[in-house]
């Protein structure tokens, strides 16, 4: 980058829209692709972005996310000066948790105001995608923006409680309009919707927010973004790649699946390495009798049934006779004999046992939470 940039990245934002996954954890290490958490995505983006210095915004259920993170080594990141910063949720003006992304940012200003770089790039972890950083800074940077938002070019509409619709000028990128979880989204018509990453200058992020706090201002969309479109120059950044927003457990399950297309595998993985803590598990085993289609597995795993379309994580057991299809079993789950499972997800340790036959779809999978037995 020609200019120094620090990333801020918030882990708790998007909790309430997955809530089977994130029930013991943040939603930034929510499990995903067989090796990787969310957070993987947004903090290798910044890492190949040449962004040294991370703040991640925590708020609860965080132990997780501390384990997955640990020096931030994985990433290159485990530094004298910078690295991986972990951030508390509250300030030192107050001791209670944020409720809204505006309060959040308020607790961190701190942090802003003794940091020493040009910009601020700030994501969320709900965002699946390959996305080079830098070129959105020079791009905000050439407009001379106040405010740099990305959109995505979707033709569904937005399943999360809360999401923001843009309205861009075609030629300058200049967001005419803004739009708060509007509900009069027509399916098939493409929509400019913000995915939850933003580019600011450091110094106008830290005057933003000190002046929303005189105001008394709660929302940073409604108040901040949605009230000054006129005042602000606020633009519109077009990503054009792969993007998979996570905002349920129907399309968690749906964008798992996508990884199963080469496509989006190379989309996502293909050029910029997304970086994960590293696991040294022995290779994966497949006895006499194992069968494997269509499907991504991970190291450790041991297989003697047949397993279909599936992804699998690392250190997963399936039994003989067992026939597992277009499911996602999470790390150190054990499939006993003869068990048929169709469209299920499993979180991490859960034990099924012999001759059980459960069954889901595509728009509802079975889900079995952590550590259960069945």
């Amino acid at each position: 980058m020609a200019h120094s940039t620090v990333g801020v990245i918030f882990s708790n934002i998007h909790d309430e829209n997955i809530p089977e996954l994130s029930r013991h954890r943040t939603m930034a290490s929510v499990p995903f692709g067989g090796r990787y958490r969310l957070i993987d995505f947004a903090l290798s983006n910044m890492v190949n972005s040449s962004i040294t210095t991370v703040g991640i915004v925590t708020k609860n259920n965080y132990q997780s996310l501390i384990d997955h993170l640990g020096s931030g080594k994985e990433w290159d990141l485990a530094r004298k000066d910078g690295g991986i910063i972990l951030l508390p949720p509250y300030s030192d003006e107050t001791d209670k948790p944020y409720t809204t992304r505006l309060e959040a940012l308020m607790s961190i200003t701190g942090f802003l105001t003794h940091r020493k770089e040009d910009y601020v790039v700030i994501s969320d972890c709900d965002g699946i995608s390959h996305m080079n950083f830098g070129e959105i800074v020079r791009f905000h940077e050439e407009k001379g923006a106040d405010i740099t938002m990305v959109y995505h070019e979707e033709t569904e509409p937005c399943e999360s409680n809360y999401f923001i619709a843009l309205d861009p000028d075609a030629k300058t990128g200049r967001v005419k309009g803004i739009k708060i979880s509007p509900r009069d989204l027509v399916p098939g018509k493409k929509y400019a919707l913000y995915v939850n990453v933003m580019v600011m200058s450091r110094e106008f992020l830290v005057n933003t927010i000190q002046d929303a706090v005189t105001r008394g201002f709660s929302s940073f969309g409604r108040d901040i973004l949605a009230k000054n479109v006129d005042t602000l120059k606020i633009y519109g950044y077009g990503f054009q790649g792969y993007y998979a927003g996570v905002n349920s457990m129907q399309n968690y399950y749906t964008h798992s699946m996508e990884l199963l297309r080469r496509d989006v595998r190379d989309e996502l993985f293909g050029g910029r390495d997304i970086y994960t803590k590293v696991r040294d598990s022995a290779p994966s085993k497949y006895l006499e009798g194992a069968v494997v289609r269509d499907s991504l597995i991970s190291d450790g795993c041991v297989i003697e049934g047949t397993v279909e379309n599936c992804i699998l994580f690392r250190g997963v057991k399936v039994g003989k006779g067992s026939v597992i299809k277009n499911s996602i079993i999470m790390q150190d789950s054990v499939i006993g004999e003869n068990v048929s499972l169709d469209c299920v997800v499993t979180d991490k340790n859960v034990v099924i046992r012999d001759r059980r036959t459960l069954s889901g779809c595509a728009e509802l999978p079975y889900f079995i939470s952590k550590g259960r037995m069945l």
